[in-house]
């Protein structure tokens, strides 16, 4: 699998890139059936091992919630948390946190909403109300020194509440880099940003004093729009993308939420901007193969498809 795109830098992008990889948590949290432990920490390692330096593990919330992640502690119990890659996990509240303590997490990520409909859905309460129970949890993770990623869910539209005005997004991303919240991960739950929005949204944010370089945008891609809007995104300054391996994943509390943006798309992409990611691409395609037949469907990433395919036809020529 020695196929690589032709490296074409642009002008005015940020110097480097991070990938966040949200996989094992946002990822799986979509699955149906219940993948046993052992199965998540290979996966997480795998994902270390390809180069990625940002592996999301798991999260921390109630497995009447989620039961796919009830195992949270058990995974975090075999992972190299003094590696090479970090791993956070998501905390939902303080029992959350203080379980994440317990279980020795070193960085943590929070989870907000811009719109009233999905706050009061997923976490039973408004926005208001969600920011204000988080408040703790932040003060806690940075009274110890603790990086806090702050995740905020329908920037770009709500199934319920239709298109999201831009002032709601900056007023709960202004919140939370108040609370001491470190990046702000936008996230387009439904998928149904376009380029020209994901800038608005960015120049508006920074007008309220968010700059670019605390920003994250986390893509859907149901309209086939996200490595677009990862384009728009590196021309307005954000220098960090959440992905999942093998596009797995979604919302389980969001209606029209279809698959993330597949891992192996974005680093394909990236790399053509000239890149240096450090990622071992050949070995991220194997590994989402791998997660594809663990969860018995096809990998729908395209990347991967097609340097499977290059791989395949490679050999049979050998």
């Amino acid at each position: 699998m020695n196929a690589l795109p032709t490296a074409c830098p642009e002008g005015g992008l940020p110097a480097s890139v991070t990938i966040y990889e949200v996989g094992p948590r946002d990822g799986l949290q979509a699955e149906k059936r219940i993948i046993d432990t052992s199965t998540k920490v290979e996966l997480i390692r795998k994902l270390a091992a390809t180069g990625l330096t940002a592996v999301e593990a798991t999260s921390f919330v109630s497995a009447r919630w989620v039961p796919q992640l009830g195992d949270a502690s058990d995974v975090l119990a075999e992972l190299d948390l003094a590696g090479t890659a970090r791993h956070p996990v998501l905390v939902p509240n303080e029992r959350g946190m203080s379980r994440a303590l317990e279980a020795g997490a070193r960085e943590i990520a929070v989870f907000a909403s811009a719109t009233e409909s999905f706050a009061r859905s997923n976490l039973g309460r408004g926005v208001h109300e969600v920011l204000t129970a988080l408040a703790p949890v932040v003060a806690e993770a940075r009274g110890r020194d603790m990086p806090v990623r702050g995740y905020v869910s329908m920037c770009f539209g709500d199934p319920w509440e239709g298109p999201v005005p831009l002032d709601a997004v900056v007023a709960v991303a202004r919140r939370l880099i108040d609370q001491g919240c470190s990046r702000i991960s936008l996230g387009e739950t439904i998928g149904v940003a376009t380029p020209g929005h994901v800038k608005a949204l960015v120049v508006a944010l920074g007008a309220a004093g968010v700059p670019p370089s605390a920003l994250a945008l986390h893509c859907h891609d149901t309209y086939g729009q996200a490595l677009a809007n990862v384009h728009a995104g590196l021309q307005a300054g954000v220098g960090e993308f959440d992905s999942s391996i093998g596009g797995v994943g979604g919302c389980p509390f969001a209606r029209s939420a279809t698959g993330n943006l597949a891992t192996e798309d974005l680093v394909w992409m990236l790399r053509g901007f000239g890149y240096e990611l450090g990622i071992d691409l050949a070995a991220l395609v194997r590994t989402g193969t791998w997660l594809a037949e663990h969860l018995g469907r096809p990998n729908p990433s395209r990347a991967a498809a097609a340097l499977s395919q290059s791989d395949g036809r490679s050999r049979s020529a050998e």
